[in-house]
């Protein structure tokens, strides 16, 4: 009877049993999935999270590798011990400009020093440097060299900034930049047009002395190099050369100091062009005032105030274009006395002028004239067409001569007392009796003032210039 009882109890507890054990399963299967799901899901974010941190692996890498961040790159290398060593080398690309007005140039180049800081040093089975860009040199120690009279100047960024470190496994540093600077040139225009320019671009430590920091040339004097394709306009670059010295300051002590020397010697033909030239035209065109009749008052007043004019004007453009210095230049020196030149040769006329009307009255005094002498408007009259004659040349002239300037008085006469068709009936007549007898009255009617003038302009003209071109070129 037990044995029934048992039976019957376990027949209705399996269903349940079997149920149970089936949920269970079922359920363990359930959390497996789910467990699998979210660890093949945060697998594939963490791989998402590689890739996207993969650009800042390699300047870690980089970092570790040159142990940036082991030391304090604040300080210079070897801090405490004697001065480091910085080599500099110059490649000069090209010269851009020379203002004469702001005394000063401008120069593109290359810059590039030289240093070791065992600090950087790294392992390296194939002995390779490693080149990187700008971003790094903020990070590490760089020399602080900067250009001494220097006005303007910034490194090229285009397309992106124009800096180059190089590192090399001892420890072996290359800082490369390329640069444009304006810097003053200490200009000397005593001999301007025909000078030669010494300048130089002086390169030194801001803050390091001597006591920290050497330097000098990398190669010497091979240590500058040009472009073979360098020109200038107004220049030609006679040399570079390299040099170094000490500048003192009294607040901080001795610095190196290195220098770019370059010459430049202007060309001239410019100049001659522009001012000497156009200056020696001037001065020949006023010597034709000693040529033309010395009662010719409009031709030789016009033609003199003309020379001189254009002499003050060339002047003015020469001074337009350099600087107010305190000294006399060369080419003021050439153009102030071919101003000179010009002045005299109006100064002359005047003089001349003078002289003549002097004479003149003189002469009519003595005849006994003066009473009824001609008015002023009689003898301008008398000079404009010709019929001019004073007691010198009537008494060297032969009887021709005579007739003829009788003729002119009686012609004034009644050119006075006629009506207008008879003023032109004379003056033909006049011109019939100035012929063959012209060039003779001109030359006899010069003033001796004109005479010795065409000699004794000329010439010394030609010897202030046989003098001025010795002694500048």
């Amino acid at each position: 009877m037990v044995l029934v009882m048992k039976l019957l109890f376990l027949t209705c507890l399996w269903p349940t049993a079997v149920l149970h054990s089936s949920q269970s399963q079922h359920h363990h299967l359930h959390h497996r999935q789910q467990f699998s799901f979210l660890r093949r899901h945060n697998s594939k974010r963490e791989i998402k999270m590689r890739k996207l941190d993969s650009t800042k692996v390699r300047p870690l890498k980089s970092e570790q590798l040159l142990h940036i961040e082991d030391h304090d790159f604040a300080l210079r290398p070897g801090f405490g011990g004697s001065p480091i060593p910085v080599g500099i080398d110059v490649q000069v690309e090209s010269i851009d400009s020379i203002s004469e007005v702001d005394m000063d140039f401008t120069m593109t180049l290359y810059l590039r020093h030289y240093w070791k800081d065992e600090r950087l040093s790294f392992h390296s089975n194939k002995n390779k440097s490693m080149t990187f860009d700008g971003r790094l040199i903020k990070k590490i120690w760089v020399p602080d060299v900067f250009f001494v009279h220097s006005k303007r100047s910034f490194i090229h960024d285009t397309t992106v900034e124009n800096v180059m470190l190089r590192v090399y496994p001892d420890g072996n540093v290359l800082f490369s930049l390329r640069i444009t600077v304006s810097a003053m040139c200490f200009m000397d225009f005593s001999r301007f047009p025909l000078d030669t320019q010494n300048c130089s671009l002086e390169l030194e430590s801001y803050a390091y002395n001597e006591d920290d920091l050497m330097l000098y040339w990398k190669h010497g004097n091979k240590s500058l190099s040009t472009d073979e394709h360098i020109s200038l306009s107004q220049f030609f670059i006679e040399e570079f050369s390299a040099s170094s010295g000490l500048a003192f300051y009294s607040s901080t002590g001795w610095y190196n100091r290195l220098f770019i020397n370059f010459a430049l010697r202007r060309h001239i033909f410019f100049f001659v062009l522009q001012s000497y030239f156009p200056a020696m035209l001037m001065v020949m065109l006023s010597w034709v005032s000693f040529w033309i009749d010395r009662r010719a008052v409009p031709a030789r007043v016009s033609l003199g105030i003309t020379t001189v004019l254009t002499m003050s004007t060339i002047m003015t453009g020469v001074s337009a274009s350099m600087p107010q210095v305190s000294y006399i230049k060369a080419v003021d020196v050439y153009l102030w006395i071919s101003f000179l030149f010009v002045f005299l040769s109006v100064i002359e006329y005047a003089a001349v002028n003078y002289l003549t009307t002097i004479e003149e009255r003189k002469q009519l005094k003595k005849r006994g004239k003066a009473s009824r002498t001609y008015s002023i408007d009689a003898v301008q009259a008398m000079a404009f067409d010709g019929c001019f004659h004073d007691t010198d040349v009537d008494m060297d002239m032969d009887m021709d001569v005579t007739s003829f300037s009788d003729r002119c008085e009686e012609n004034e006469t009644r050119a006075r007392a006629a009506s207008v068709p008879n003023v032109d009936t004379t003056r033909i007549k006049r011109k019939r009796s100035l012929k063959g007898n012209v060039g003779r009255i001109i030359l006899q009617n010069n003033h001796v003032i004109d005479t010795y003038s065409r000699i004794i302009f000329p010439s010394v003209y030609i010897v202030f210039n046989f003098f001025y071109w010795g002694l500048y070129i």
